[in-house]
């Protein structure tokens, strides 16, 4: 690549990794969000009656996030990124209890945490076939989400360019070009799920009998091998979630006709951090576009401070 070029790809990389970053440098420490209220109740996967969320978070530092449907990139961004960062967040931050909602049926929930390796032994799944829950926390709803008139498939169309979902172009932007600053270290664990489960590309990472990485060929990469993100490596994982889980995994995933009534189709999610022994908010985030959820390496940063 001439000189040229690849000063405009490291410009062009920074300018889309702040815009991408730039909320999430601003959770501070608050009360309780006024909006984690006694009437927001949870659904345990497990069954059983539901549960207040505010008793949920009131006791133990809990992470909690509230997801998307099942089939969403979000919803499989958060489940990917918890899985590899729960034991460094138990750790490093203290939190003791991990919970995660999905906008789907108790199936589709039980498929996705199969999908991506997630623990549950150490989080907790709640579900919320039409996403009430997330809507009174006040997640972004996309584009148009009160018009019954437009198709929700349509209006989710319009959110990949960035109506009702600002942040999404910049994401998924970021995927392609990479960070040469931060790293984003659970998209080589959840390339090699992936790999693991037979989704193609499984070509980025040499794996050994035993599933482990040997080598991650991004890391190969002349000029960029040694940047924090490589390029196009979260744009192949990306992929990978897109053609091995969305697409071929649908009929398991996807939302039913009454979800879709509802709008989970274009809802967003978002997550807490939440300290009930001081009863305190140390972490918020609600996603301001497909793609772009939480950074939790900025999440830990701001545990750590």
């Amino acid at each position: 690549m001439p000189r040229s070029g690849f000063l405009w790809w490291l410009s062009t990389s920074a300018f889309f990794w702040g815009a991408c970053n730039a909320l999430s440098s601003i959770a501070s420490v608050s009360t309780p969000s006024a909006s984690v209220t006694g009437k927001l109740e949870i659904q345990p996967l497990s069954g059983g009656p539901k549960v207040s969320l505010k008793d949920y978070i009131s006791e133990d530092r809990t992470l909690f996030i509230f997801g998307t449907y099942a089939a969403d990139f979000n919803a499989l961004e958060y489940a990917q990124r918890l899985r590899y960062y729960l034991p460094i967040l138990e750790r490093e931050c203290g939190i003791t209890k991990f919970g995660f909602l999905l906008n789907c049926e108790p199936d589709a929930a039980t498929a996705l945490a199969d999908l991506v390796d997630l623990d549950t032994t150490k989080v907790d799944i709640f579900v919320d076939n039409e996403g009430m829950v997330g809507k009174e926390w006040g997640v972004g709803r996309g584009w148009l989400p009160d018009d019954k008139n437009v198709n929700p498939f349509l209006k989710l169309f319009g959110m990949l360019w960035g109506l009702g979902a600002w942040a999404t172009l910049p994401a998924v932007i970021g995927g392609y070009i990479g960070n040469p600053f931060k790293p984003q270290r659970w998209i080589e664990d959840a390339l090699a799920v992936g790999g693991r489960k037979g989704r193609w590309p499984d070509n980025a990472l040499e794996l050994d009998e035993n599933g482990q990485i040997v080598v991650n060929k991004f890391s190969k990469l002349q000029l960029v091998g040694s940047w924090p993100r490589r390029p196009l490596e979260l744009a192949t994982l990306r992929l990978q979630s897109m053609i091995g889980v969305s697409l071929k995994e649908w009929e398991k995933l996807a939302p039913n006709q009454k979800a879709l009534d509802a709008g989970v189709l274009t809802q967003l999610g978002g997550c807490l951090v939440v300290d009930g022994s001081t009863n305190t908010t140390l972490f918020e985030w609600r996603d301001p576009g497909i793609c772009a959820v939480a950074n939790f390496e900025d999440m830990i940063s701001k545990l750590k401070d």
